[in-house]
C-alpha cells in the first residue's frame, strides 16, 4: 500500500507542527506535510523555528519553496538532519509573492530547471524528494504538457508526484480563487498513472468528503486533502476514534510541551472545526476562541470545553 494513500496537505500559516500534531491524533497514519517553507527562510532565518516538530507526527514531509538548485540541496540535508520523512518540492503555489521569487507554479513552464533542482536533492539526502505541483499554468491546457513535466521530472529521480487536479493563473486570481474557479481536471491525473504505472501519483484539489476518497483510489495511488480537512478534521478520523480521546491527548500535549513562550491559542485555533456538524459544536468553537478564556494560556480549557460540549451532547442524546 502507499505510503501516501491519504495525505494532508501542505497549507500556508495553517500546517505549523500544533496543526500537524492535532491531525496525527485524528489520523494515525495520513501523510502530513509542513507549510511550504523558503529556502531563504531556512538559509538565513530561525532553523529550528522553522523545522522542530513532534516524533508522533512521522510520517511527515518537509515542503520547500525555491528554484535554485544549491539552495535546494542545502535545505534538503537541513530537512534529513531534522528527521523528515521527505522532501517535498513547492511547485504548485500561484501567489504573486511567490511569482516574484521565480518559483512556485510558474516554474512548471521551466521543467528542466525543476529536474536539475530535484537532482540536486536527490544528490545530498537519502530520504525520498516528491514534487506537488499542478495540470497546467495559465493558459496552457494541454495533457501533452503535464505529461512532458513529469516523464521529465521523473528522469532526475522523483517517484512521488503530488498532482492538484487544477491549471495555476498566475495573473488575475488570487490563490483562493485558484484553488477553485479553474475547473478540475481529474481525468489527467488518471491518464498520467495509466501512463506512467511505475510512479506514485497522488490527487488534490476538490475532494471534501470521505466517501470522494475511494473512487479516486480505485484510479490513482493516493489522495490528498487540505482545507476540506481542516475545517472538517473527521471527514479524515480513523474508525473507532472518539473526539474525547483526540481532545484529551491535545490537552497532555499542552501541558507537556516544552519551553516558555507557549501559546494555547496558537494550539486552539487548529482545533475550532474538531465538532464540526455536530450538536454544541458553536459552543465549542465559541469557548476555544474567546480571547479571555486563551489570555490564561491554561491548557484545561480544552478539558473544560470537552465536558460543556459532550456533557450537553449526552443529554441531547
Amino acid at each position: 500500500m502507499s505510503a501516501h494513500r491519504v495525505c494532508v496537505a501542505p497549507m500556508m500559516d495553517w500546517s505549523d507542527r500544533h496543526y500537524r500534531y492535532f491531525m496525527r491524533q485524528v489520523n494515525a497514519s495520513a501523510f502530513l506535510y509542513t507549510e511550504m517553507i523558503t529556502t531563504g527562510a531556512l538559509i538565513h532565518g530561525d532553523v529550528p523555528r522553522h523545522l522542530d516538530f513532534s516524533q508522533e507526527e512521522h510520517p511527515v514531509g518537509l515542503q520547500l519553496g525555491g528554484s535554485e538548485p544549491e539552495d535546494l540541496a542545502h535545505c534538503a540535508r537541513l530537512g534529513e538532519k531534522w528527521g523528515y520523512d521527505e522532501i517535498n518540492l513547492n511547485i504548485g503555489c500561484p501567489s504573486e509573492r511567490v511569482q516574484r521569487g521565480a518559483f512556485g507554479a510558474c516554474l512548471m513552464a521551466e521543467p528542466q530547471l525543476v529536474s536539475e533542482c530535484v537532482r540536486r536533492m536527490k544528490d545530498e539526502v537519502g530520504i525520498a524528494v516528491s514534487v506537488k505541483h499542478r495540470t497546467g499554468v495559465d493558459a496552457i491546457e494541454t495533457y501533452e504538457f503535464l505529461k512532458h513535466f513529469v516523464e521529465t521530472v521523473a528522469k532526475a529521480g522523483c517517484r512521488t508526484f503530488i498532482v492538484h487536479a487544477r491549471n495555476a493563473i498566475l495573473k488575475g486570481l488570487s490563490p483562493k480563487e485558484n484553488r477553485e474557479i479553474p475547473p478540475l481536471k481529474y481525468d489527467y491525473v488518471y491518464r498520467l498513472k495509466r501512463d506512467f504505472p511505475e510512479l506514485e501519483i497522488v490527487i488534490n484539489g476538490g475532494i471534501v468528503r470521505r466517501q470522494e476518497i475511494d473512487p479516486h483510489l480505485m484510479q490513482v495511488d493516493g489522495v490528498m486533502l487540505g482545507r476540506a480537512a481542516y475545517h472538517d478534521p473527521w471527514v479524515l478520523a480513523d474508525a473507532g476514534k472518539k473526539r474525547a480521546d483526540v481532545v484529551t491527548k491535545m490537552f497532555e500535549y499542552c501541558r507537556d510541551f516544552p519551553g516558555e513562550s507557549f501559546s494555547l491559542r496558537s494550539v486552539a485555533r487548529h482545533m475550532l472545526g474538531l465538532y464540526h456538524g455536530m450538536p454544541r459544536a458553536r459552543l465549542w468553537r465559541r469557548k476555544l476562541s474567546d480571547a479571555a478564556l486563551l489570555a490564561k494560556n491554561d491548557p484545561g480549557l480544552l478539558l473544560e470545553t470537552l465536558e460543556a460540549v459532550e456533557g450537553g451532547i449526552m443529554e441531547a442524546a
